[in-house]
């Protein structure tokens, strides 16, 4: 537990013992409560057919939610670790009820039973999957639809219109091009309350990347220099902490390869390499020729479209063909090559080892949220929400990497990046804060954060920067810090010359 966790926990105790004849804002404190020992929840967002459901398949390893248009995708549905299965429907009006366990050609099939979807308040699925053990996934309508409702549902999950605290602690945004609606959706859900801190809770996903460059094989090389760019677009720095792609439909297959598709892509890489280029030049084509490639039937080339999309089928010929002879190493080419690593990487680097942190925050939101509709009344709850803010070294670490990446606060560039390392923005271990190997020793992490501490604390001092950039370098100055106080000292001092 962190220190800043037990001052949010104990504050959020004392508010439960403050509010304890109001039992309406008791529940939702204690909630809070329990929240905190709970995995991070992730939302996972986007427009209609942004790849969500297909993304969160991929990232549990198990087809779990439905990807077809039926009425459980207009529902906000949460997966998270359970013993056993369960699917569980929470209406708005009424008590919670099982729903059955249906699953079909491997995938898990959700039937609302009749409930219309603009009743239901959300679905909880739980799942045994290891993946699901930290972190709470939850999949969210598309915000685009041409049913405002159903928007509304998504919007309403960041952004209560009562009294109710925001869920997510954090958001992967899913979009398939940088467009205005994406900008305004990321500048809505990074929260301007009493956190003040943009940009550190927020990951951009450039999904369905195998479509860029019309699905050709080197379609990923495409979409992860796009992603390149948009890591340093302005507009993106403030809105996300980072910009992935990711072919999710290739990851997910890759994931759950089945032995009859492999049997079936090495029949079609045995295939007259310009027969099957030709059929691979568009669906329709692949689907009706007649006779098959490979003389497979049309049902099976069906799946495969189903199942890999064309950029996986030239794939994972293509690999077939390079040498690849087991079902094993074609689904780890496939999952390598999707960027599925590159995502969970930085979901752990930006979320998981921000998690207390990142709850903690979430905890402070929702009681000055509660504070703001129901008023403190003098009892000095806000006071110490603020004090809590104000005296956190790591939300003003928060706070100052999302200003220095919106450019609301700036240093010189090379200062710059050095400034976000050492605030944790590729990782919060002191080793990769100070830009050192993994397995470097205690004596090497003391003397480097020592001579960063004394370099940055020069640069506080420097009469050329603003106010608000000497006020930057200090806080660096406090983190090198609280690195030194985390690290041995050097076990000898040198001699002093004779």
């Amino acid at each position: 537990m962190t220190t800043v966790t037990g001052e949010v926990r104990d504050l959020l105790r004392l508010a439960v013992y403050t509010y304890r004849d109001q039992p309406h804002t008791v529940e939702l404190l204690r909630r809070q409560l329990a929240r905190l020992d709970e995995p991070l929840r992730v939302a996972i967002a986007g427009k209609v057919k942004a790849g969500k459901s297909t993304l969160l398949n991929a990232l549990v390893g198990e087809a779990v939610a439905p990807t077809d248009a039926g009425e459980c995708t207009r529902v906000v549905t949460w997966y998270r670790d359970g013993p056993s299965p369960r699917i569980t429907v929470h209406p708005k009006d009424g008590p919670p009820a099982a729903l059955p366990v249906v699953r079909r050609d491997g995938a898990l099939e959700i039937d609302l039973g009749g409930t219309p979807a603009e009743r239901v308040d959300r679905l909880v699925v739980d799942w045994p999957a290891q993946s699901l053990r930290g972190t709470t996934l939850i999949d969210t309508p598309g915000i685009a639809s041409l049913s405002t409702d159903v928007a509304r549902r998504t919007l309403r999950l960041f952004d209560p219109d009562d009294d109710t605290p925001t869920e997510a602690d954090a958001v992967l945004y899913l979009m398939r091009h940088l467009h205005v609606a994406d900008a305004e959706f990321l500048s809505s859900f990074s929260d301007q309350g009493v956190a003040r801190a943009t940009a550190v809770n927020a990951v951009a996903v450039i999904s369905r990347a195998d479509e860029i460059g019309g699905g050709r094989v080197d379609a990923m090389l495409s979409a992860r220099a796009i992603a390149g760019r948009y890591r340093a677009e302005p507009a993106l720095r403030g809105l996300c902490q980072n910009v992935v792609a990711v072919a999710g439909l290739l990851a997910h297959t890759g994931r759950t390869l089945r032995a009859a598709e492999f049997t079936a892509l090495t029949a079609l890489a045995a295939a007259p390499r310009d027969e099957l280029d030709a059929a691979l030049l568009s669906a329709d084509r692949f689907l009706t020729a007649d006779p098959g490639p490979a003389g497979l039937s049309a049902e099976l080339r069906r799946g495969l479209v189903r199942r890999f999309g064309l950029f996986g089928i030239r794939l994972a010929t293509m690999l077939v063909r390079q040498g690849v002879r087991s079902p094993s190493t074609l689904s780890d080419e496939l999952v390598d090559r999707s960027g599925l690593a590159d995502l969970q990487r930085v979901l752990q680097v930006q979320f998981a080892q921000r998690r207390d942190l990142l709850k903690a925050r979430s905890a402070l939101l929702a009681l000055d949220r509660l504070l703001r509709a129901g008023g403190d009344d003098g009892r000095g709850l806000a006071a110490q929400v603020e004090r809590i803010l104000a005296g956190a070294h790591e939300f003003a670490e928060l706070r100052l990497l999302g200003a220095l990446r919106s450019g609301t606060v700036r240093l010189p560039q090379q200062l710059s990046a050095e400034a976000e390392r050492l605030l944790g923005d590729e990782g919060t271990a002191p080793a990769t804060r100070l830009g050192l190997p993994a397995e470097a020793g205690p004596e090497t992490l003391h003397r480097v954060a020592a001579d960063l501490r004394q370099r940055w604390q020069r640069h506080a001092e420097n009469p050329m920067l603003s106010r608000r950039a000497a006020d930057a370098c200090r806080i660096v100055v406090r983190t090198c810090e609280g690195m030194l106080n985390g690290s041995a000292r050097p076990t000898s001092a040198p001699r002093p010359a004779s």
